[in-house]
C-alpha cells in the first residue's frame, strides 16, 4: 500500500473583474505609511472549510453551480472592494532617488479564481494532532510577500474540493487592509453570494478615503531605489502548528483569576488568555532569566483615534503593542502579566497612533519579519471578535477556519472565535517541535485547554 501523500490537483484558474467599474476605480489608489509597512510581509492566508451537501444532482452538477456562483458573486464584491482587483505598481523618480507604490486598479486582469481538488477528507486534515502540512497548498500565494503584487494578483481565491468538503482559502496582499479589512471584505462575499443578485445594497460600504494626518501629503515617495533595499524573503525555521480550544467557561474562570490577582476588575478576557499563552511558552522555552521577551499584540488603531476611524475602513490600520520584561514573567502571576497587557492597550491613545505615524513619515520604514519577531517573544494575531464562522457559501455554517504558510514563525499565535462562539476561542499556534512538546505537557497551559465542542 502506498504511503505517498495526495498531492494537490490544480483543474482550472481564471480571473475575475469587477463587474462594472466605478469612476472612482480609474485612479492611482495611494497607500498609507501603514499599508507601506507591510510590503515585505506576508499575505493574509485564511480559509473556510466547509462540509459538502447532499445532493441529488451529481456531484459535477454541483461544483459547477458552485463555482459559478462564488465567481459571479466575487464579481459584484469587487465592484464594492475595486482595490483588491488592481496590481502595485512603482514609479520610479530620480531628484532625489525614491520610488511611489500605489495600486493601479485599472491595468489589471483582476483577482485571480483556482479550482483544484485533493482526494483526502475532513477528517483526515482535522483529526491530527498537528495541522497537517497540505493546508499550505489550500492558498495560493504560498511564501510571497506583499512587494510581489506586482506582479501577482493582489486577491486570489483558491476553492479546493476534498472528498467530502469544500475549502474555500482566501490570499489578500496585507498592503491593501489588514484583519479587519479582510473579513469585512469575505463577509461582504457571502452577503451578496446569498443575496443572488447583480445589483445588491450591501451592509457595510467599504470607506476607501485613506486616512493620513491633517496637511500630509498623500503621495508619499519611499527613499528607496531598488526592492533588495526594503525586502526580505524570510524562511520559518521547521514548526509544529496546533490548535488549541477554549471554552467560554474556560476563559471566564482565566478572567476571573487574573483580576482577583490583580486586584482589579478591568482585565478582560483576550487579556487574560494572551497572558497565559506568554507565561506559558516563555516557561517551556526555558530561557535564561534575564533574558528579555516580549508579548506583541496586534491592535487595530480605528476605535483608538480621535476622531475614531470607522470600522468599515477599508486599509490598515494596525500597531502591534509590545510589552516587555524578563524573567520576572514567571516569578509574578497571570493576573500580574495581565495587567502589564491592559495597562499597554489602555495606554494606547491616539497621542501614540499619530506619534508613530509622524515618526514613520520622517523615517519610514517596511516591516522585515526576520527582524521584527525574535525566538524569544510571542505575537498574538488575528482576533476572536471577527465575524468568521458567519461567512455562508450555500453549505451551511464552516466546521472550521484553517491558515495558510503566510506570517508564521516561533512564537505566533493566531485567534479565532471558537466553533460554538459565546466567547469561545481557538487559538493556532506555532513552535519548534520541543517547545511544543514541552507545552503538550503543561499543568498550567492544559487546564485551561478545552475539548473542543465538536470535531473541528
Amino acid at each position: 500500500m502506498s504511503t505517498n501523500p495526495p498531492k494537490i490537483r490544480y483543474i482550472s484558474e481564471s480571473f475575475i473583474k469587477p463587474q462594472d467599474a466605478l469612476e472612482e476605480s480609474k485612479r492611482p489608489f495611494y497607500l498609507t505609511p501603514w499599508d507601506l509597512a507591510m510590503l515585505s510581509a506576508n499575505y493574509i492566508q485564511k480559509g473556510l472549510l466547509f462540509t459538502k451537501p447532499p445532493t441529488e444532482n451529481s456531484q459535477e452538477n454541483f461544483i459547477k453551480t458552485l463555482l459559478d456562483r462564488l465567481k459571479h458573486s466575487l464579481s459584484v464584491t469587487l465592484v464594492h472592494f475595486y482595490p483588491l482587483a488592481g496590481r502595485l505598481v512603482t514609479q520610479k523618480n530620480e531628484n532625489p532617488p525614491s520610488s511611489l507604490i500605489f495600486v493601479d486598479c485599472c491595468n489589471s486582469p483582476g483577482a485571480k479564481f483556482i479550482y483544484a481538488d485533493l482526494d483526502t477528507t475532513i477528517s483526515d486534515i482535522l483529526s491530527p494532532i498537528d495541522v497537517p502540512s497540505i493546508v499550505q497548498s489550500f492558498f495560493d500565494h504560498d511564501r510571497a510577500v506583499n512587494y510581489d503584487g506586482h506582479t501577482r494578483p493582489l486577491l486570489s481565491i483558491q476553492v479546493t474540493e476534498l472528498k467530502d468538503g469544500i475549502l474555500i482559502g482566501c490570499s489578500m496582499n496585507h498592503c491593501l487592509g489588514d484583519g479587519t479589512s479582510y473579513w469585512h471584505f469575505f463577509n461582504t462575499w457571502s452577503e451578496i453570494f446569498q443575496a443572488q443578485g447583480n445589483n445588491i445594497s450591501i451592509t457595510r460600504p467599504p470607506i476607501h478615503k485613506r486616512w493620513f494626518p491633517d496637511g500630509v501629503n498623500p503621495i508619499i515617495n519611499l527613499p528607496f531605489t531598488h526592492q533588495d533595499e526594503f525586502i526580505s524573503r524570510f524562511e520559518a525555521p521547521k514548526l509544529r502548528e496546533r490548535m488549541f480550544h477554549f471554552s467560554s467557561e474556560s476563559i471566564a474562570k482565566l478572567k476571573a483569576k487574573a483580576n482577583a490577582e490583580s486586584n482589579t476588575n478591568k482585565i478582560s478576557s483576550f487579556q487574560s488568555l494572551s497572558a497565559l499563552v506568554w507565561r506559558c511558552i516563555t516557561r517551556v522555552r526555558r530561557l535564561p532569566y534575564d533574558q528579555i521577551t516580549n508579548c506583541n499584540l496586534a491592535t487595530n488603531n480605528r476605535s483608538r483615534m480621535e476622531p475614531s476611524l470607522s470600522n468599515d475602513y477599508f486599509g490598515n490600520s494596525l500597531h502591534a503593542l509590545r510589552v516587555t520584561t524578563a524573567g520576572e514573567l514567571l516569578e509574578h502571576n497571570l493576573g500580574w502579566a495581565a495587567l502589564k497587557l491592559h495597562e499597554a492597550v489602555v495606554n494606547h491613545t491616539d497621542q501614540v497612533v499619530r506619534d508613530w505615524v509622524d515618526t514613520w513619515l520622517q523615517s519610514p520604514i517596511v516591516y522585515q519579519l526576520t527582524k521584527f519577531f525574535d525566538k524569544y517573544s510571542v505575537m498574538m494575531g488575528s482576533s476572536p471578535r471577527f465575524n468568521m464562522y458567519g461567512n455562508e457559501f450555500g453549505m451551511g455554517k464552516a466546521v472550521a477556519l484553517r491558515s495558510g504558510y503566510a506570517n508564521k514563525f516561533d512564537g505566533k499565535v493566531s485567534s479565532y472565535p471558537g466553533y460554538e462562539g459565546g466567547g469561545s476561542i481557538d487559538l493556532e499556534v506555532c513552535l519548534q517541535p520541543d517547545s511544543m512538546s514541552a507545552l503538550e505537557s503543561d499543568e498550567e497551559f492544559m487546564d485551561a485547554v478545552s475539548l473542543p465542542h465538536q470535531l473541528h
